[in-house]
């Protein structure tokens, strides 16, 4: 009897609270009994919601995909913390002498693009050794600034000290960062108590499994992570030509799902007169 087909999709799962990342990366290799599993993203362990699981195959097209993500997050202000959330020491509490109406004005404030440096506890590499394992040494490093973009900011609830608060913010983006940047602009400080994942890219947390959930069935088709990617319909002789790694006439620009019979057989990038392969599928994914 041939060996079944290995699981090829992505995976949405809603992750609890206390588990990490990698926790749930382990239960889904157990569970779909496959080691080629990539994820578009870790949460912090106090963190819940979305993570996008990449499975099999699916793992080739994760370089193509630097999706926005929405959060929602509850910042307590008048108390700083080392870690800038609620697993760390506090270092300096302020009496909170803001206005509802002042701190939610300082929370919408966060929207627009703005240089962000990743805190001490993250797991940006600098020269090669994760922050977080330096932080956990006492070590402090100077960290290279991003540019990141809050493309959306709105204020939830107002109960002082606490303000829950929702953004839609680019890969990349820190947003305990964003709360304690609100709360030094109120003049009393702030840390991330609440945070939980709602949207990535085109997935939504709505339509995520519990990690006691995951199963081979709720895979969902690769090529549903590329949907907001132009679609280019490959002819038979293109198909062949694409699948050697040949270009082929394509007047568009940047990235193309190029398909053929509603598979798809390679991510393309065009320069407004071919379009050249940058992953190819020869199977069809």
């Amino acid at each position: 009897m041939p060996d079944a087909p290995s699981p090829t999709g992505f995976l949405l799962v809603d992750k609890p609270a206390g588990p990490t990342s990698h926790d749930v990366v382990e239960d889904a290799r157990t569970r779909l009994k496959t080691m080629e599993i990539g994820h578009t993203g870790t949460l912090d362990p106090m963190a819940t919601g979305l993570l996008v699981l990449a499975i099999g195959r699916a793992t080739a097209i994760l370089q193509f995909l630097e999706w926005d993500k929405g959060y929602l997050g509850t910042a307590k202000l008048g108390v700083e913390t080392d870690s800038l959330d609620a697993t760390g020491k506090i270092l300096a509490t302020r009496a909170v002498t803001c206005t509802a109406d002042q701190a939610a004005a300082a929370f919408k404030a966060l929207l627009g693009t703005r240089r962000q440096r990743p805190p001490m506890v993250s797991a940006v590499k600098v020269k090669g050794k994760r922050l977080h394992t330096l932080a956990r040494k006492g070590k402090t490093v100077e960290r290279p600034e991003r540019t990141i973009t809050v493309s959306k900011a709105e204020v939830v609830r107002v109960a002082l000290p606490e303000v829950e608060f929702f953004v839609d913010v680019s890969s990349g983006t820190y947003v305990r960062v964003l709360a304690e940047e609100a709360g030094r602009a109120l003049g009393c400080g702030a840390h991330l108590c609440a945070l939980r994942r709602t949207r990535v890219g085109p997935f939504k947390v709505e339509d995520a499994v519990k990690p006691g959930e995951i199963d081979v069935k709720r895979l969902r088709p690769p090529a549903e992570a590329l949907a907001h990617l132009p679609e280019f319909a490959l002819e038979e002789g293109q198909a062949q030509a694409v699948a050697h790694g040949r270009v082929v006439r394509w007047t568009g620009t940047g990235l193309v799902r190029m398909t053929r019979d509603g598979k798809l057989m390679a991510v393309g990038e065009g320069d407004g007169k071919v379009a050249k392969p940058r992953r190819v599928f020869p199977e069809g994914l």
